[in-house]
């Protein structure tokens, strides 16, 4: 045998053959079903990848759809609001008007009542029917809490449009004040404040201290004559006169440009210097240098009334000082301020 058919041929065991052989038949018979399980087992990794994908794509889907209801209901909500809004703002607006011609009807009602009962005040009898019906209390309290909230509004430093002199809430505040005055000038009136009035004094005093150097002089008047008036009884005078405010504020209302407001302020004065044991009481914030300088100054006022005024609480001041020295008497007191 050559070398080339050595080559060609190779010697094996039947036994290792046979196994060979066993080995690649299994290998035939298995190796198909291997190939395909990893082909199927990819497909369904693929295909369930795809489904997870589809999932996702879908469950976003359904959320975009959830999210854009929510939206077009919100903005449904939203305009019904805004419809809404503007119908209520039409109703307030409506409200308001209605409220303000109320008010305004109601203002004029208590000015036209207050100044019949400021004109029917003014008689003795018609003060002495009003102590009697028992209501004075509870009008002496609304009074003062409509005085304070005029004065607070238009004269507490806030920048509010300027007051008609003639409207109705002017008239209303002044007939107020009339009617107090009216009350005061009466001696039952007087006493009846003196005894229960002590929060609407109280309350005068607070005012004129608040209210600025030249702003209402007319309701300032009102309000000084019913202090005057009750400064005429003892018990009126006595409570008034122990308020710390009381000198500062008369020193003060001297300086006022409307004449009537000095007028009136020196009538309070006078009733003080005229009672020897307020006036002693009072001491320098009364008959010091500084007031009889400012009593000689209002005393050369070219005003007739002003100029009379101070002349006699001039010459009062003077009577107690010499009095207090052993000198003199003192004039008698000046009479009941009304209208």
């Amino acid at each position: 045998m050559s070398d080339k058919s050595r080559d060609s041929f190779v010697r094996v065991r039947v036994r290792d053959l046979e196994r060979l052989t066993t080995e690649v038949m299994q290998l035939r018979e298995f190796l198909p079903n291997v190939v395909h399980g990893l082909v199927e087992t990819l497909h369904k990794s693929h295909t369930t990848e795809k489904k997870k994908e589809c999932a996702g794509h879908e469950q976003l889907s359904l959320e975009c759809l959830h999210l854009g209801s929510r939206l077009d209901t919100a903005q449904s909500e939203c305009q019904k609001e805004r419809e809404e809004k503007i119908v209520l703002r039409e109703q307030l607006w409506e409200c308001r008007e209605q409220l303000q011609q109320q008010a305004e009807f109601c203002t004029g009602l208590g000015a036209a009542t207050c100044t019949l009962l400021w004109s029917t005040s003014g008689r003795e009898d018609a003060v002495k029917d009003i102590l009697a019906d028992g209501k004075l209390q509870a009008f002496l309290s609304v009074a003062a809490q409509t005085l304070v909230s005029f004065v607070k509004t238009m004269d507490g430093g806030e920048k509010e449009k300027p007051q008609e002199p003639d409207s109705h809430e002017n008239q209303f505040v002044l007939a107020l004040a009339g009617v107090i005055t009216n009350i005061a000038s009466v001696a039952c009136g007087r006493d009846y404040l003196s005894s229960f009035g002590h929060v609407l004094l109280d309350t005068l005093m607070e005012l004129l201290q608040l209210m600025k150097p030249g702003a209402f002089p007319k309701l300032k008047v009102l309000m000084l004559m019913a202090l005057y008036n009750v400064s005429i009884c003892m018990k009126g005078l006595k409570y008034i006169s122990e308020s710390p405010c009381l000198l500062p504020i008369i020193w003060a209302l001297l300086e006022d440009a409307d004449a009537e407001v000095c007028v009136h302020s020196l009538r309070i004065l006078q009733s003080l210097v005229l009672e020897e044991e307020v006036a002693s009481a009072a001491g320098p914030a009364l008959l010091g240098p500084p007031r009889v300088a400012c009593l000689e100054r209002l005393a050369r006022s070219p005003q007739p009334a002003l100029r009379h005024t101070a002349q006699e609480t001039l010459d009062d001041v003077r009577a107690l000082l010499r009095k207090n020295a052993g000198e003199g008497s003192m004039n008698p007191r000046p009479s009941k301020s009304g209208l």
